[in-house]
């Protein structure tokens, strides 16, 4: 059934508090993005995808509306008490819809590939029901406490992942009927799929596709990110950007977006940043990509007493349109005053802000030029920056 029309559930109606912090597990940030709109984007983005429909706890609304304020999603369905009822419920806000297939994947499962749900999809056409798995690698052990009893042959053991893949039809029936035996345990949707007598078949899991559960699964959930961003964007380059700018009649200089009191202001078509000038020159140096004077060029009266945030804010994003990162900015301010010591700080944290990275990856240093040169006459500012960015290679870049 090519043409078959999918839907999935995606339950996060848990507590998730096992893994730590204030804030359920499903809703906590990755790399700036919550596990649950992880977890629906990967569906969100599948062709063969027609809806989504997350199931929520009653209490999680405002944690919800938040992960989700970016995605374009129907209204939440509150969950039961466990995931058997919370499943139910959402595949019974479906039902409406009338779907031919449904999947249904834990929230907490964010590193699900698009290959994985192709395959699942794809068994549905010969099975009543389809799900990954990983075969069990690691001897299997029976104990009676720590004690062992027992090694149980793992030969045709398999650890079950989601999404699972059923005829909505089918599942949902299967649902309704198992509501009416709460002494039967159900772990998952397959072993109801089995006990209403499904066929369901094993398809070849992933071992990214991991359920965050605990800790230290959020930190090398964290880990694998940021692992997979470097190998991805292994194009280093590094820019040199140089600026100046003369003295005038004024009682302060911007430098980083900071405002520090001095005899005299910095001369220039828009606020004169010296630094972020400098800084903005180099990022757009380890792009290849002209200077500040080409993309926002002085003659230009849009820019006259223009905030430099905007130049640098611009460069940064030239940087993520091209799916790079920015490892690294190294500032050095020269000049005899005002005495920047006190202020660099404050001029860390304002660069930070602007580029949007960890302040730790921003160096700002002072320095004078021991009286020589224009510096050394108190005729204005110098500044030089480097810039270390990553980007994706690319064929004749």
């Amino acid at each position: 059934m090519s043409s078959a029309n999918t839907a999935v559930v995606i339950v996060a109606a848990g507590a998730g508090l096992r893994v730590g912090g204030e804030v359920p597990k499903q809703y906590q940030m990755l790399d700036g993005m919550s596990v649950l709109a992880r977890s629906v984007s990967a569906f969100a983005d599948h062709p063969g995808i027609s809806q989504v429909q997350v199931v929520i706890s009653a209490g999680h609304r405002a944690h919800y509306d938040a992960a989700a304020a970016d995605l374009d999603l129907p209204p939440p369905v509150q969950g039961g008490e466990t995931r058997q009822q919370s499943v139910k419920a959402g595949l019974e806000a479906l039902a409406p819809l009338k779907p031919d297939y449904v999947l249904i994947h834990d929230a907490a499962r964010p590193f699900i590939c698009g290959e994985v749900i192709s395959h699942v999809i794809a068994h549905l056409d010969r099975h009543d029901g389809a799900i990954p798995a990983l075969p069990v690698v690691d001897t299997v052990k029976r104990s009676n406490g720590s004690i062992i009893k027992e090694t149980v042959d793992r030969t045709a053991l398999w650890t079950a992942q989601t999404p699972q893949g059923f005829h909505f039809d089918k599942i949902l029936s299967a649902h309704q009927s198992a509501s009416d035996h709460s002494d039967i345990s159900f772990t998952d949707d397959a072993s109801i799929a089995e006990w209403a007598g499904l066929e369901v078949v094993l398809v070849q899991g992933s071992r990214a596709n991991q359920k965050l559960t605990t800790a230290d699964d959020m930190t090398d959930a964290a880990t694998a990110i940021a692992l997979h961003k470097l190998a991805a964007n292994g194009d280093v380059r590094v820019g040199h950007g140089y600026d100046v700018h003369a003295f005038a009649d004024g009682d302060h200089v911007i430098l980083c977006g900071v405002k520090i009191p001095h005899i005299a202001k910095l001369k220039g078509h828009s606020d004169a940043d010296v630094a972020m000038h400098a800084l903005t020159d180099a990022i757009l140096g380890a792009l290849s990509d002209g200077d500040i004077g080409a993309h926002f060029p002085p003659s230009d009266p849009q820019w006259k007493a223009a905030d430099s945030a905007i130049f640098l804010r611009e460069a940064a994003n030239m940087v993520r349109t091209r799916q790079g990162m920015i490892s690294h900015c190294d500032v050095t301010v020269i000049c005899e005053a005002p005495k920047l010591r006190p202020h660099v700080a404050a001029m860390r944290q304002s660069l930070a802000g602007i580029l949007d990275v960890p302040v730790g990856r921003i160096s700002v240093k002072a320095t004078t030029s021991e009286q020589l040169g224009f510096t050394g006459r108190r005729e204005g500012i110098a500044a030089s920056a480097t810039a270390t960015i990553r980007l994706p290679f690319e064929e004749g870049a």
